[in-house]
């Protein structure tokens, strides 16, 4: 049998999938994964949600950089919590997901972080493509038609080279990325603040735009990365301090989400024309010196090209966890395939890129009950695994029912249809979110993620302790 180490380092290609990284294969300290998180999450989709809260939430700047504040509190100590199961197993948070919902309960799990993953790919890509389009227009090259397809798939294969070749090319190019994004958006903010009027707005939003606000702050960033926590912290060794593994990821997403949302806030009270929606990232360069808007197109196309390596590397061990059998890098090009598709579509159509939008952003549904549960399981099994059992598609303690743990499975189905009913997501509004708001249920609040929350805990708890050594397959 080959060994793994040896065939990276042959064919240039990270073969490591959702099996428990070996002892020989764990390296690196704590602080990586600050600048894993910080290189993935320092890009324009962070401003332009900050922008959000303004433009289309109603808040005025202070109202938003609460929202910015309290939902970031929330969020990124979920990454924290979640990037603690890494060092110990050694493997990813879908596949520990096993404990909870058993081998087959875990493949629904797995199949609904891939299509997260894949919409946050579908929608970077569709930008990426879209700032390069511009940068080719300011030298007066048009792209359409074959050219236009042919962009997209070159944009895609270039995507796909930093998941493909593994974890610890993915780590160094978060490096170097975060500290070329951070001098970059410094001169962003030296650039925008001088033209800022924060007493635009001053009269603010109510209590439920409020709560939806930050409901978007949470979903947007720390709840939509903790399932993916332990993809990358697995690779440090077992001895890690948790605390550093912990305070680590949550500071390298924390503290970019916190400045650049800010930003983002601060930018939407800018003084535009009536054909500027400043919500719109590729909008930035109307505000900006004439000279800046190449290197900023060049930054969103380079910065979202490095997020998605993160998100491909993660959505291709979602679909490995779902069942596909087959080898990570096959998994990967597949993935990649899938995304230049909806991208090629994507473009042609003008609605598709926001009703993409609103599909992630209403995946809440399901991750607010799925990060619970996960939670809880690990507090209440003391962070003890078996990872013979992780590993094992068939039999083993966590198979429960025909492969599916119904304490777990059963409070995720009741916690995701809990979330629906009081869910806002813009496109879609639950009966008792509406009803909270029957004169105008459009401005409903969002509250799929506490009901999620506390419905799906609530009933994995009570289930679970009817027979606590059994439903937690402990000997």
């Amino acid at each position: 049998m080959s060994d793994p180490a040896a065939l990276e380092t042959s064919s240039g290609i990270d073969q490591q999938g959702i099996d428990l990284v070996p002892p020989h294969r764990r390296h690196g300290k704590a602080i990586d994964l600050f600048f894993l998180w910080a290189g993935t999450t320092t890009n324009i989709f962070t401003v332009s949600y900050g922008a959000l809260l303004v433009i289309l939430f109603g808040l005025s700047f202070w109202q938003a950089i609460v929202a910015i504040v309290v939902g970031n509190l929330i969020a990124y100590p979920l990454l924290a919590l979640a990037s603690l199961q890494g060092p110990k197993t050694g493997t990813t948070n879908m596949t520990i997901s096993r404990s909870s919902l058993g081998p087959r309960g875990g493949r629904a799990n797995g199949l609904f972080s891939w299509l997260m993953l894949l919409g946050f790919e579908a929608a970077g890509l569709v930008l990426v493509y879209y700032a390069i389009a511009a940068l080719l227009g300011i030298f007066g090259i048009d792209i359409s038609g074959v050219t236009q397809v042919a962009g997209i798939v070159v944009l895609g294969l270039i995507q796909m080279l930093l998941p493909l070749i593994g974890y610890n090319f993915l780590m160094a190019a978060q490096k170097f990325a975060t500290i070329i994004f951070a001098c970059a958006f410094v001169i962003l903010a030296v650039l925008i603040l001088p033209k800022v009027n924060i007493a635009t707005g001053e009269v603010g939003a109510d209590i439920n735009a409020m709560i939806s606000a930050i409901s978007l702050v949470v979903v947007s960033g720390g709840l939509s990365w903790a399932c993916s926590g332990s993809n990358f912290s697995r690779y440090l060794p077992e001895e890690t301090s948790p605390l550093s593994v912990g305070t680590w990821a949550a500071l390298g997403g924390f503290v970019p989400y916190l400045l650049l949302q800010s930003l983002g806030a601060a930018m939407a009270t800018v003084a535009v024309g009536p054909d500027v929606d400043l919500s719109d990232p590729l909008a930035v360069p109307a505000i900006l010196p004439a000279g800046f808007s190449v290197p900023f197109l060049l930054l969103v196309g380079f910065g979202l090209m490095v997020q998605n390596g993160t998100n491909l590397y993660s959505s291709s061990l979602n679909l490995q966890t779902a069942g596909i059998p087959a080898k990570r890098p096959v998994v990967v090009v597949t993935d990649s395939i899938i995304c230049i598709l909806i991208t090629i579509f994507a473009v042609a159509q003008s609605s598709f890129y926001a009703l993409l939008s609103a599909f992630v952003g209403s995946l809440s549904v399901w991750l607010a009950p799925w990060i619970t549960i996960y939670l809880v399981d690990w507090v209440m099994r003391r962070g003890n695994y078996d990872l013979a059992g992780l590993m094992n598609d068939k039999g083993g303690v966590y198979w429960g029912v025909g492969g599916v743990k119904l304490p777990g499975f059963v409070s995720l189905i009741a916690g995701m249809i809990a979330s629906a009913l009081f869910a806002n997501t813009g496109y879609f509004i639950g009966p008792i979110a509406a009803a909270i708001s029957p004169q105008h249920p459009e401005y409903a609040p969002d509250l799929a993620i506490p009901a999620g929350i506390v419905v799906s805990g609530v009933l994995f708890i009570a289930l679970t302790i009817t027979n606590k050594k059994k439903n937690l397959g402990i000997a």
